[in-house]
């Protein structure tokens, strides 16, 4: 089996490379394939059984002024990455995120719950999730995740390590709740619902379990030797964004089943088995 990645040199994209470790691979970061490029990206998909998309806009408040430029790249981008793998016989797995909800539920949002993106970012990757999905309906992939963390690129856990050397006290928000989720974890599981040859369809790769900003920070603390009373709880309206933040960014896991395999590890596990790796003492 021959995989491409695109998005290799991100976060995310690095981990799958490692998890693909002794595979037949092509890891193509933005500077070697851009995915607006359509006849690129022909190019580039041909002779490849399998293409896990981690290639993305990230920039969450950038897109409120750029929604075209992110747009493109997260939602042309994974067009022409679907429109390449129906011409050439190949699956795709594309990652998408949380903000393609609207972020008001209370309880996890199911695969299948009604999408209601607030924000441009959030509009540019539903875009992307709707071209994938009508491309590929028997072969493509969208696996949703959020409140991302790795060894690689810059996160709010790495963020948080870095603050505690810097500042007495921390304040964090504790009035949105989310997913902790390890990026390990997830290009795990990228690889794995290929292996396992589960149904095409909308998959969540979120560690399990829910907390807040300010309970992840405390956590981070605590894994350094810190004091967790140092980060002090605070709202978001304290930190004003141009774009809003979802409240509520649980996701359901049900989906799983469809593939065999189970839920990805409790978020406190996941961040204990991280630590060596993502923070500067663990």
């Amino acid at each position: 089996m021959r995989w491409l990645v695109t998005g290799a040199a991100g976060m995310l994209g690095r981990d799958v490379v490692a998890v693909l470790d002794g595979a037949d691979v092509t890891a193509l970061g933005r500077a070697q394939l851009d995915v607006t490029d359509a006849d690129a990206v022909d190019a580039a998909v041909r002779g490849h059984d399998v293409v896990v998309n981690t290639a993305a806009w990230t920039d969450v408040d950038g897109a409120e002024t750029a929604e075209a430029e992110a747009t493109a790249v997260n939602g042309t981008g994974p067009a022409n990455l679907a429109a390449a793998c129906a011409r050439h016989d190949a699956r795709l797995v594309h990652v998408s995120t949380d903000y393609v909800f609207d972020g008001a539920a209370s309880a996890p949002y199911a695969e299948d719950a009604p999408t209601a993106p607030r924000s441009a970012y959030g509009r540019s990757k539903l875009a992307g999730e709707r071209a994938v999905l009508s491309a590929l309906p028997d072969a493509g992939y969208v696996v949703r995740t959020a409140w991302l963390y790795g060894e690689h690129g810059g996160n709010f856990v790495a963020t948080m390590a870095r603050l505690s050397a810097a500042r007495e006290f921390l304040d964090v928000v504790d009035d949105q709740r989310g997913q902790p989720t390890w990026s390990m974890d997830v290009a795990t599981r990228l690889v794995e619902i290929v292996r396992a040859d589960a149904p095409a369809g909308i998959y969540h790769a979120t560690n399990s379990g829910e907390t807040t900003w300010f309970g992840l920070a405390r956590a981070v603390f605590a894994h350094l030797g810190l004091d967790p009373a140092r980060v002090r709880p605070t709202t978001t309206d304290k930190f004003p964004r141009p774009a809003p933040r979802p409240a509520y960014s649980v996701l359901g896991h049900a989906g799983w089943t469809r593939a065999g395999l189970p839920p990805l590890r409790p978020w406190e596990g996941a961040l204990a088995a991280a630590a060596p790796v993502v923070l500067p003492h663990g």
